[in-house]
């Protein structure tokens, strides 16, 4: 099953908020890049389809996390597979149609300037970036206030926000925690930089 499929599998099963349906219409029509789009520019998923795979890393990390026994009887978090899917799978829609295939010039291992394939990033709707998301999301379905948060905050304490907001919502809102260390774990431990 290829990542594509994945995504439509979990989103199909878990994703049933009124808007949902409109909302995947246009993640597969031709107005949105999701599924070939790059994670980033250079670094995690700086590929085609790099963004959909970084998605569904976010999505698996983020069960794993919400699993663990210290989760559930110390730290008291519980949430739905709707909510998990959300946030998960649509935390980084602030991407889509940004990263513009370009290229650039390199050093080969003997010196030589060499041409080489990578993405330019040209943001058409600079909204920031988890608040893009809320922003594109809410246009089609509502978010509960647990679930914008977290994808309002999904970079932490990485992102250019004031850092005390950021507290504030890990400490109110503890699905922002939660997120931000699956998109951390997702990001250095499984994508990283492409060889």
């Amino acid at each position: 099953m290829d990542y594509r499929e994945r995504f439509l599998e979990i989103y199909n099963t878990c994703i049933h908020r009124e808007g949902s349906d409109k909302l995947l219409e246009y993640l597969l029509s031709k107005s949105s890049d999701y599924f070939t789009a790059p994670a980033s520019t250079r670094f995690h998923g700086a590929y085609e389809g790099g963004l959909v795979e970084h998605s569904l890393n976010v999505y698996e990390c983020l069960k794993d996390y919400l699993a663990r026994e210290r989760v559930h009887s110390v730290y008291r978090l519980d949430y739905d597979e709707e909510s998990i899917a959300i946030v998960a799978l649509l935390h980084d829609l602030c991407k889509i149609n940004c990263y513009k295939a370009g290229t650039r010039n390199v050093k080969d291992e003997n010196g030589i300037w060499q041409s080489v394939p990578t993405y330019e990033y040209d943001d058409r709707l600079p909204y920031g970036h988890g608040e893009k998301s809320v922003y594109i999301i809410t246009g089609f379905m509502k978010l509960t206030r647990e679930e914008a948060f977290a994808i309002r905050y999904h970079m932490g304490f990485s992102g250019v926000e004031d850092k005390r907001n950021v507290g504030d919502a890990f400490e109110q809102f503890p699905l922002s925690f939660a997120l931000n260390t699956a998109d951390m774990e997702a990001t250095y431990f499984l994508e990283g930089k492409k060889k």
